[in-house]
This record gives structure tokens, C-alpha cells and sequence, in this order.
């Protein structure tokens, strides 16, 4: 019954029966609208008129503090305010002045409360300024018109807009005259992008008389999606959801003081594992939007949970940052401020905020835990226990510390402290009692100024209790902000699973390079520009974002290859002997480093009468279609000028090719050859690792997908290892990570395995695949 009268008022109000049902489906606004609407008929009575109940859904629907709901229906219903216009200048005013009470008169002077603009001070105040009739007169194409009106002021806030569009027209027309058969004429249409087209690339092409103009996008261009929402520092209190108090001004105040307006932001990290693809994208953004806003970023270190940090994951994670190209500002660790949280914390039971509770972890799992018994104790009860958790009088499980708040999951008092006898690697023994991230992140957060905390979807239910703590003791408090995650198909990236496949042998440590932790890309060889271009690429939104694979790939082939110099390289080889050598020795060859831009130089291979070429360049039985080596069809030997042409193969007692002479000549001494062929001459002996996807299916996490679970879905052929390859004595004095171009097999990255006498390449990624070649 109730939601018919509502459904009746809601129409009434002038919107579609469409428009109403689908209101009703949102609670807060239904409740926000129907209040109003019910406010507004004590002044006009139960008939509303069209205008007056669109302007009250507008003010339902965009009004972010209900305390301000029935002050803004009283000026609607008393006809105060009666366009658009004036309501959107009314809610900004009330979201840029949150605090008690608001100064009726500045309000009503900002909204234009009481103005009455004729049309004749329209047409007088609406004048062309003297550049804009300029530039109409000397090139009347322009097809948008940019001035601001130097006349009455109330002209361009509060008169209707078309009325005002109007006006300027009439002015227009009057300077240039009716439009002309040119003017009618149908414009051509520009071929436009396909969507996303740009977004892949971190440069735009732009035509400008008929030649390409390379334009590079700006990193808040890269950043786009939700980056474009944020508030500027000091103006939290206009972001949705923002809880103020009366403090919060001069609180922002004081904020802007210590930081001068500069964007901070931070990336926090526990040091309980190796980051990931997804620890990229927030270590790009992070870092991204200070750089782009000419702000800073802090590396915060929270290091919490003494029992599963390690000294080798802070050194890891710092190198990581480093190696994305990335300098923090500072250094910090949680650790730094124990000193400050448990004075908060004290101050926090003593205002009445935080009890000392006694139920045990078990107790608290679930969704619908009993409530705390001890959550009406006595301050001085708690005051007392809380130190007592302090000297070590408890054991671990026995005494938490907890905050009087409901969180947005229904998460009931979170825990703010927890007793744990392991000893901290920075503060020793010195505490026995940690504080929870539910307590720790958004302290330290204020304690840093940051005014942009950028996090990750999952912890939008810890939002309120951000807020309400910061809150709660009269701190600063900075703004959360979350995005979606990044994942990869047929990956996981979970620090509990990854242990399971080191202990399965699956994978060899958090670094092997069939994972995608960024330790495990860098040693397959992945550029950090690549893996920085790939997070901009994809952007960032709130909604979770999981990618393919070859996405990631197509970023790192752009990058390596601009940057990775050409060498060759045999994996299977197969010996040929060229019988008629020009030479009595090795001829040395200079091969371009960038056969495209030779000016990045060359480097020097011997070529002699023994070369060693792919096993799979030869057949001795072409199907139709093969264009290399067989007989009767020559190919030539890449950079060397030469043709060869098959004499004879030789063959072992099993009837195994082993070898094959043939006869070579000049290219330019006869028909060119359908196909040429790398190859290597007086080669060193190495090991190359060839990688596949470690898992089968693109959900290994999935049960519906994988029923018998990630470990079940293991690839195979994941790993390849070439024992024997050969490749040319240009990679000779190659060191770890060091990256380079094998012709016609790939991209390859000297893994850290290699010794002075054995290099070990890891292949990065194929080459680009081309239909056309068999």
C-alpha cells in the first residue's frame, strides 16, 4: 500500500509511471523524494506542478547531506528558487559550506535568489566582444563560439538558457547574415577511431596538413576514468559519502597549511609477499596521479603482522617501485608511528569509542557474530585492560581491542588491536600488541597529510570506518578512493597459492617466469615501460578489470622492439656445409643492430664454410607452399649476400638428416630466392628457456571451470628447456636482463642463471604472428 501512495505521489510530481517504479526500486531516493514532496505540499498544497517536481527530483537525486534537504525545499516551495540553474548553484553552495549555520544571505546572493532580469537588459548585457567579431568576420567557418559576456553578471548565471542561446544568435546573425548554399553544404565525415583505439596506445596521431603529428597523451589523459573525479586538495568535503564535523574546516585548514595545496598520495604494501601485475597498476596510479597533479607519493611500508613479514619482501618491494621507474618521496613504515596510534587508541576508549573485548577470533567469524558482551564496560575498565594487553598480560586470542562502528558489509566493532608475542623487525620486543590495517591505514594516512587514498574495490565496506575513526579522534581526514582491480587470465596471483605451487614443484620460487609477479616478469625479460604502458592502457575504473594475457604481450613487443637489438639464434640445429665457400676463412659479417634504423649501429658475426640453420628450414619433402630450403629451391642466408642450394644430405645409420651440403652464390648473381633464413657460424652453446601459460583454462581459481582445483589445471608443456641451442658470439658478453631480438624466434632475456661460460635466455615473448608464413 505504502509503495502505490508513493507511486501516486511520485507521479504526481510529474514523472512517468516508468520513471516513478523505477525510483522506488533505489531506497534512499524513493525515502529523499517522498520527503520532499511531502514538504513541499504543507506550502502549495497536494498539487505540485511539473516544474516544481522536477526541480524536487533533481534536489532529491543530486543532494549528497539529507541535513540540508528541508532548508532547499523551502526555497523551491516558496518559488525562491525556479530554474535549474539556481538549484545546481544551491547545491553547490550547500556542499562547499557543510558546517551550521548557513549565512541566508550569501546563500540566497549566490543562487540568485530575488533577481529579475528583463529582456531588454539581456539584449543590452549579451554584446560580441571585440576579438570574437574579428574572428567571425575573417574566418566565418568557425563553428564554436568561446567568449565570456563582459555585461551584467546575472545575465550569465540566471537567465534561462535557451532564452539567453537565443540572444547571442540574433547577434551573430546580425554580424554575418543569414547562412549561405556553402554554409548548407554537407560536411564530409571523419573517419573516427574504434573505441579504445587510443586508449591502447600512449601516443595519438593527429592528422595536420596531410602528415601524422605524434601528440603525447598526458599522464591525467592516461589516468582517465575515475582519476577525472577527484577532489582538489582541501575540498574533501565535497567528495560523496564525506562525513564532516565541526571541526573538519579548520582541520582542512590546517592541512593546507602544513602541505601548501600539493596532491599526496601514498603506496602502502605489506611486506608479507612479492607484488604483482595488480600492485602495478596501483603503484602507476598512485605515483601516476601525484606526478601528473606535480604532488608526491609516499612508499609506506604496513607492517602490522610481525608473524608473516619478512626482510626480503621490504627490499623486494622497494626494488620493484624502483625498477617501474618510480621514486617515492619518502620511506615510511606504519612501525614509525606505534608510539602515536596507541596514544589514539587510548584517547579513543577514553572518549567512549573502544572497548576492551574478550571474545575469541572464532567468535567473530561469520556474518551474523553475537555482539560483544563487554561492549558497555566501563571506560576506566578498559583504560586498564588495554594497558594490561600493553605489559604482555594476556595471551594472544585472549584480549582485542575494538571500535564502536558498524561498517557498510554489516561488520559489527571492528578489531583495533590484537596481542602477538613475535618479535617486529624494526621494533624488536618493544610491543607485544599490533594494531589492525582497520585502524592503522587511515591514521597514518592523516598523520602523512595524504589527501588522495587510493585503493583497491574490496575495501570500499572499510570506507566508513576510515571516516568515522579519523573522525572520532578530531584528526585530518584525507579522502579513500577505490578502483577496480587488475587481473590476468589463466594467472593467480594470490601469495597463499603461489606458496602452494613452490611446494608443489610447479614453480620454482615467487620469481619464476611463468608467474606474474613483477620479480617473475622482469626475469622473463619484460620491459617496466611495457608493464607501465599496459596500465595505462587499461585506465582506471571502479568496475574490476581482467585481461588477457596477450594484451600484456602486445605492450612488451612494442617496447623491446625498439629497444632490443638483433641477434640470431638456432634452437634445433642442423649442420650445413657450404662446399664451395668464397674464402679460406671466416668472412666477418656486420648485421645491423635495428635492421630498420640502421644509424643504431652493428655488430660483427663470423660467417664460414660450416653454418648451422633450423632443423625445421629444411624438408626434404616440401608440402605445397614451403618456400625455404628443399630440393631445387634455394634460400638465402640473411645479411650475408649469399644463396645457398642444396647438393646432399647426409644421413646417420637410422636414417636421421645429420648434415647437408650445398653450394652457395652471390644473391644479386642469379633469381632471387623465395625465402631467407637466419643462421650462425663458430655460435656459442647456450640454454634457452621457452615459455607457455602455466595454466590451461582462463579461470584456474573457478571451480565451475576447475573443479578439481588451481594445482589440477597445471600446464605441461609450461616450460620447454633447449639445452643446446646455439646462438651467435654477438650476445657473448650479454649480462643478466639484458634483452634481445633471436630472428624469427622471439624476444629473449638473459636470465640471472647464466655463469661466464653458460648463458641461459628465458623468451620473453614471440614475435608478432604472420598468417603468411609457413
Amino acid at each position: 500500500m505504502a509503495a502505490l501512495d508513493s507511486l501516486s505521489l511520485f507521479t504526481g510530481l510529474g514523472l512517468s509511471e516508468q520513471k516513478a517504479r523505477e525510483t522506488l526500486k533505489n531506497t534512499v531516493l524513493s525515502a529523499q523524494l517522498r520527503e520532499a514532496a511531502t514538504q513541499a505540499q504543507q506550502t502549495l498544497g497536494s498539487s505540485i506542478d511539473k516544474a516544481t517536481g522536477t526541480l524536487l527530483y533533481g534536489l532529491a537525486s543530486r543532494l549528497r547531506d539529507p541535513r540540508r534537504l528541508s532548508f532547499l525545499v523551502s526555497y523551491i516551495a516558496s518559488r525562491k528558487i525556479h530554474t535549474e540553474t539556481q538549484l545546481s548553484a544551491a547545491l553547490e553552495y550547500v556542499q562547499s559550506h557543510p558546517l551550521d549555520p548557513i549565512n541566508t544571505e550569501d546563500f540566497e546572493q549566490e543562487c540568485g535568489v530575488g533577481v529579475v532580469v528583463t529582456p531588454e537588459q539581456i539584449e543590452e548585457a549579451v554584446s560580441l566582444p571585440p576579438a570574437v567579431s574579428c574572428l567571425l568576420r575573417t574566418d566565418p567557418e568557425q563553428e564554436w563560439l568561446n567568449f565570456s559576456n563582459q555585461g551584467d553578471p546575472r545575465v550569465r548565471v540566471w537567465v534561462p538558457g535557451a532564452f539567453l542561446n537565443h540572444t547571442v544568435w540574433l547577434s551573430v546573425l546580425h554580424l554575418l547574415g543569414p547562412k549561405t548554399e556553402t554554409d548548407l553544404e554537407k560536411k564530409p565525415k571523419v573517419a573516427k577511431a574504434r573505441p579504445g583505439e587510443t586508449d591502447r596506445r600512449t601516443a595519438k596521431d593527429v592528422v595536420e596538413n596531410g602528415e601524422a603529428v605524434v601528440q603525447t597523451l598526458s599522464l591525467m589523459e592516461q589516468l582517465r576514468g575515475e582519476a577525472l573525479k577527484f577532489h582538489k586538495p582541501g575540498e574533501n568535503y565535497k567528495t560523496p559519502g564525506y562525513v564532516t564535523t565541526p571541526h573538519t574546516m579548520d582541520l582542512l585548514k590546517q592541512h593546507l597549511e602544513i602541505t601548501g595545496g600539493q596532491v599526496r598520495t601514498r603506496f602502502p604494501p605489506e611486506p608479507n609477499g612479492i607484488l604483482h601485475i595488480g600492485h602495478a597498476k596501483a603503484i602507476n596510479f598512485n605515483f601516476g596521479y601525484a606526478k601528473a597533479n606535480n604532488g608526491i607519493c609516499f612508499l609506506r611500508f604496513d607492517d602490522t603482522n610481525p608473524e608473516k613479514e619478512e626482510a626480503k619482501f621490504f627490499t623486494a618491494i622497494y626494488d620493484m617501485v624502483a625498477w617501474l621507474g618510480y621514486t617515492p618521496y619518502k620511506v615510511t613504515y606504519a612501525s614509525d608511528y606505534f608510539d602515536q596510534l596507541y596514544a589514539w587508541a587510548v584517547e579513543l576508549i577514553c572518549r567512549g569509542q573502544a572497548y576492551v573485548c574478550h571474545q575469541r577470533g572464532e567468535e567473530l567469524k561469520g556474518h551474523n557474530p553475537l555482539p560483544s558482551p563487554w561492549r558497555d564496560r566501563p571506560t576506566e575498565e578498559s583504560l586498564l585492560l588495554f594497558e594490561a594487553m600493553r605489559k604482555g598480560k594476556f595471551a594472544e586470542g585472549e584480549a582485542t581491542l575494538r571500535m564502536k562502528l558498524v561498517m557498510e558489509d554489516g561488520k559489527m566493532d571492528p578489531v583495533a588491536y590484537r596481542v602477538k608475542y613475535t618479535p617486529h623487525h624494526r621494533t624488536g620486543d618493544t610491543w607485544c600488541i599490533y594494531p589492525t590495517y582497520d585502524y592503522t591505514h587511515c591514521l597514518c594516512d592523516s598523520i602523512e597529510h595524504i589527501t588522495h587514498s587510493l585503493c583497491t574495490k574490496e575495501f570500499q565496506a572499510r570506507r566508513s570506518s576510515y571516516f568515522w575513526l579519523c573522525n572520532a579522534l578530531d584528526v585530518y581526514c584525507p579522502v579513500q578512493w577505490e578502483y577496480g582491480r587488475l587481473n590476468l587470465h589463466y594467472a593467480v596471483v594470490s601469495k597463499r597459492k603461489i606458496l602452494q605451487l613452490v611446494a608443489a614443484g610447479a614453480v620454482r620460487d615467487w620469481d619464476d617466469p611463468r608467474l606474474f609477479t613483477l620479480t617473475a616478469l622482469r626475469r622473463r625479460g619484460f620491459p617496466p615501460e611495457a608493464i607501465n604502458n599496459f596500465c595505462a592502457r587499461v585506465g582506471v575504473t571502479v568496475a574490476q578489470t581482467t585481461m588477457e594475457p596477450h594484451l600484456l604481450e602486445a605492450c612488451v613487443r612494442d617496447v623491446l622492439n625498439d629497444t632490443a637489438p638483433r641477434a640470431m639464434a638456432v634452437l634445433e640445429p642442423l649442420q650445413v656445409v657450404i662446399t664451395n665457400f668464397p674464402a679460406a676463412k671466416a668472412l666477418d659479417i656486420q648485421v645491423p643492430n635495428f635492421p630498420a634504423d640502421e644509424t643504431k649501429g652493428f655488430h660483427q658475426v663470423p660467417f664460414g664454410s660450416n653454418v648451422f640453420i633450423e632443423r625445421t628450414d629444411f624438408k626434404e619433402e616440401p608440402e605445397p607452399g614451403y618456400k625455404r630450403l628443399a630440393w631445387g629451391q634455394p634460400v638465402g642466408l640473411r645479411h650475408t649476400g649469399y644463396v645457398i642450394e642444396l647438393q646432399h644430405v647426409v644421413k646417420g645409420p637410422s636414417g636421421c638428416v645429420e648434415s647437408l651440403k650445398v653450394t652457395c652464390r652471390h644473391a644479386d648473381a642469379g633469381e632471387k630466392p623465395k625465402a631467407f633464413i637466419h643462421w650462425v657460424s663458430q655460435p656459442l652453446t647456450c640454454e634457452i628457456r621457452l615459455y607457455e601459460r602455466l595454466f590451461q583454462h582462463k579461470n584456474p581459481e573457478d571451480p565451475a571451470e576447475v573443479p578439481g582445483g588451481f594445482l589440477s589445471d597445471l600446464n605441461p608443456a609450461s616450460l620447454q628447456v633447449v639445452e643446446a641451442a646455439l646462438v651467435d658470439c654477438s650476445v657473448a658478453l650479454a649480462k643478466p636482463f639484458d634483452k634481445f631480438q633471436f630472428e624469427r624466434l622471439g624476444y629473449f632475456s638473459v636470465d640471472p642463471d647464466s655463469n661466464q661460460g653458460q648463458l641461459v635466455f628465458n623468451r620473453t615473448v614471440t614475435l608478432k604472428e604472420d598468417p603468411g608464413k609457413v
